[in-house]
């Protein structure tokens, strides 16, 4: 009963039978006034039968099959594009076509995904196809579904293979190896060719030298002095080990959705490329994010698992619906990080109202740490003010985007009144220009 049930579900017939079928009718319904005919199309419908029945017992009669197996990375990175392979071995004696439907993830929105190629007697082959993920956390995929005919095709055999999986997917770190050739391209003291020093009042020591003039008379060191008896100095060098914090808004201004991904997404992957960066820097990079208070805190460390630590962070982030309490933040960072840091602030002002709400807060992140805040450019709008205007009602929409347009400038400006650094982006560019701005602070020895 059971291979009865099984068989009855894997047998199909294909478009051919159909087709043929159709002629013999029309043949039929043709010998009602050419009599002649009648003989030839019971003859054509046997022959239909008996080929069928040949086909079927090809692919069923054997002990030939197809094997296939779904072969995927560990994780999905997040926006980017990501390769599945599905291995595929003809086990059956005579080449066959083959219709591949893989059971893909439902926030894929794919339903139409079918790969065809032909497998000749005892090949195997790889089909490969990817898929963007636009969200973070599982992607469970189905059972891979195999159509299999003959050179006869008239007889579809469909093979399920189960191949039930999980895959978890991340902030993007696809893009981590080519954000890291920017760090690479500003470390000239480690090419070979020669070594920079840059003059600082850092506190990491470098060596004792002897005086010359124009030495810092601040720096002489009296013991070695004494001992040598020539005047000697200490020499410092940039401090490497500096703090960098990526501070993440997760209030419901970065739900705003752009090409498929929130706010909130982008953001992210900003973070974990410029904790790469920082990382091959020398630098200690942590990570806070906040909504209506302080969520996950990562103290800023140089160690091997940093970089998975924060990534683990990362993935588990959601955005919340509720009103961003910065005075909250603000709190928290005087009472965790208590080292002068550089302090990125991911967050978004749609407009210069709330904008001043914050402001205080942020006024008071400026006073003990160096501030720079990270904030988006409704690329909507942009496609408004662009758009020829018309009629009336054009004019009032292309006037209303100009504000909304105008106040996120009006936020620059005031920003940099107050001292504090900024970078209004456009969602695309976020992680380039946050990571330009970095190393940009770094040579200007800010940080």
């Amino acid at each position: 009963m059971k291979k009865t049930l099984r068989f009855y579900q894997s047998f199909l017939l294909t478009r051919n039978v159909y087709w043929a079928l159709g002629a013999i009718v029309i043949l039929f319904i043709i010998s009602y006034f050419i009599p002649a005919l009648f003989v030839a199309s019971r003859l054509l419908l046997l022959t239909l039968l008996l080929l069928i029945l040949i086909d079927t017992l090809a692919l069923y009669g054997g002990s030939g099959s197809v094997t296939g197996k779904r072969i995927t990375p560990d994780r999905f990175s997040n926006g980017d594009d990501n390769p599945v392979r599905i291995q595929l071995g003809n086990g059956f004696p005579f080449p066959v076509g083959i219709t591949l439907v893989d059971e893909l993830p439902f926030r894929f929105q794919l339903r139409n995904l079918k790969i065809k190629t032909t497998l000749e007697r005892k090949q195997e082959t790889t089909l490969t196809y990817t898929l963007r993920p636009m969200q973070r956390g599982a992607y469970n995929f189905g059972n891979i579904n195999v159509f299999v005919t003959s050179p006869i095709s008239l007889v579809q055999r469909r093979i399920i293979f189960e191949q039930q999986q999980t895959i978890p997917t991340y902030p993007s770190f696809h893009h981590l190896k080519q954000y890291r050739l920017m760090a690479i391209a500003s470390r000239t003291n480690e090419t070979g060719s020669r070594r920079l020093r840059k003059s600082g009042n850092s506190m990491e020591f470098e060596q004792i030298r002897e005086y010359v003039r124009g030495d810092d008379s601040r720096n002489v060191n009296w013991k070695a002095t004494a001992r040598k008896g020539d005047l000697m100095v200490n020499t410092f060098t940039d401090e490497k080990s500096q703090h960098i914090y990526c501070l993440i808004d997760k209030g419901r201004n970065m739900k705003m959705p752009f090409d498929g991904m929130t706010l909130l997404d982008y953001a992210i992957n900003a973070s974990l490329v410029l904790t790469n960066v920082a990382l091959l820097r020398h630098d200690k990079a942590g990570l806070l994010t906040f909504a209506s208070q302080p969520d996950q805190f990562v103290p800023a460390e140089r160690k091997g698992i940093q970089m998975e630590r924060i990534l683990e962070s990362l993935y588990r982030q959601q955005t919340h619906f509720s009103e961003t309490d910065f005075e909250s933040l603000y709190g928290f960072i005087r009472t965790k990080i208590k080292n002068r840091a550089l302090l990125i602030l991911f967050t978004n002002f749609e407009s210069a109202t709330g904008f001043q709400r914050q402001l205080p807060y942020l006024r008071k992140l400026a006073q003990h740490h160096l501030l720079l805040v990270v904030f988006f450019e409704n690329t909507e709008l942009k496609k408004l003010r662009e758009q020829p205007v018309q009629n009336l009602e054009d004019i009032y929409i292309k006037t209303i985007a100009d504000k909304f347009a105008f106040e996120k400038k009006l936020i620059v400006r005031e920003l940099r009144q107050h001292g504090i650094l900024s970078v209004l982006t456009t969602p695309a560019q976020v992680s380039v220009n946050t990571i330009n701005q970095y190393l940009e602070l770094k040579a200007r020895q800010a940080i």
